[in-house]
């Protein structure tokens, strides 16, 4: 896996800053700056206006309220892989939102099976009303 930016992207648009990871690794940890921080400047990017929208639209919690996307990479314990980590999620969430859904077109049952679905409700009603008290 080579390290390139997303199609369409220069590089001058992803900021990549290098943090110190989380979580255990001793004293390796505390002073490898080895997780990366990716910011991407939505609003400010050369994407297409539609792509833009999507992406701003979208419920992420890694969007600021300012529209700057925040990606932390830290999984592994090299920098250069945590750097492909991150562009390759900034790639995945750019794909995402670039094929369009299909619009759902709304259908109407048929009229068998509204009919199968009602004579269901019937056969069930006449079998509950079997376990009511004999009465003699």
């Amino acid at each position: 896996m080579s390290l390139t930016t997303p199609p369409d992207i220069p590089e001058a648009e992803i900021e990549l800053t290098g943090i110190r990871a989380q979580g255990a690794g001793g004293q390796n940890v505390n002073k490898v700056s080895s997780a990366i921080h990716l910011r991407f400047d939505i609003p400010a990017s050369s994407l297409p206006d539609h792509i833009k929208e999507r992406l701003l639209a979208q419920n992420d919690n890694r969007i600021t309220a300012d529209g700057v996307l925040i990606i932390k990479a830290q999984t592994f314990r090299s920098q250069e892989k945590n750097k492909e980590e991150a562009l390759r999620r900034l790639q995945e969430m750019i794909a995402a939102v670039m094929t369009v859904p299909r619009e759902r077109r709304p259908t109407k049952p048929t009229r068998g099976s509204q009919r199968r679905r009602v004579e269901g409700k019937v056969v069930r009603g006449r079998i509950k009303a079997m376990r009511g008290k004999v009465v003699d």
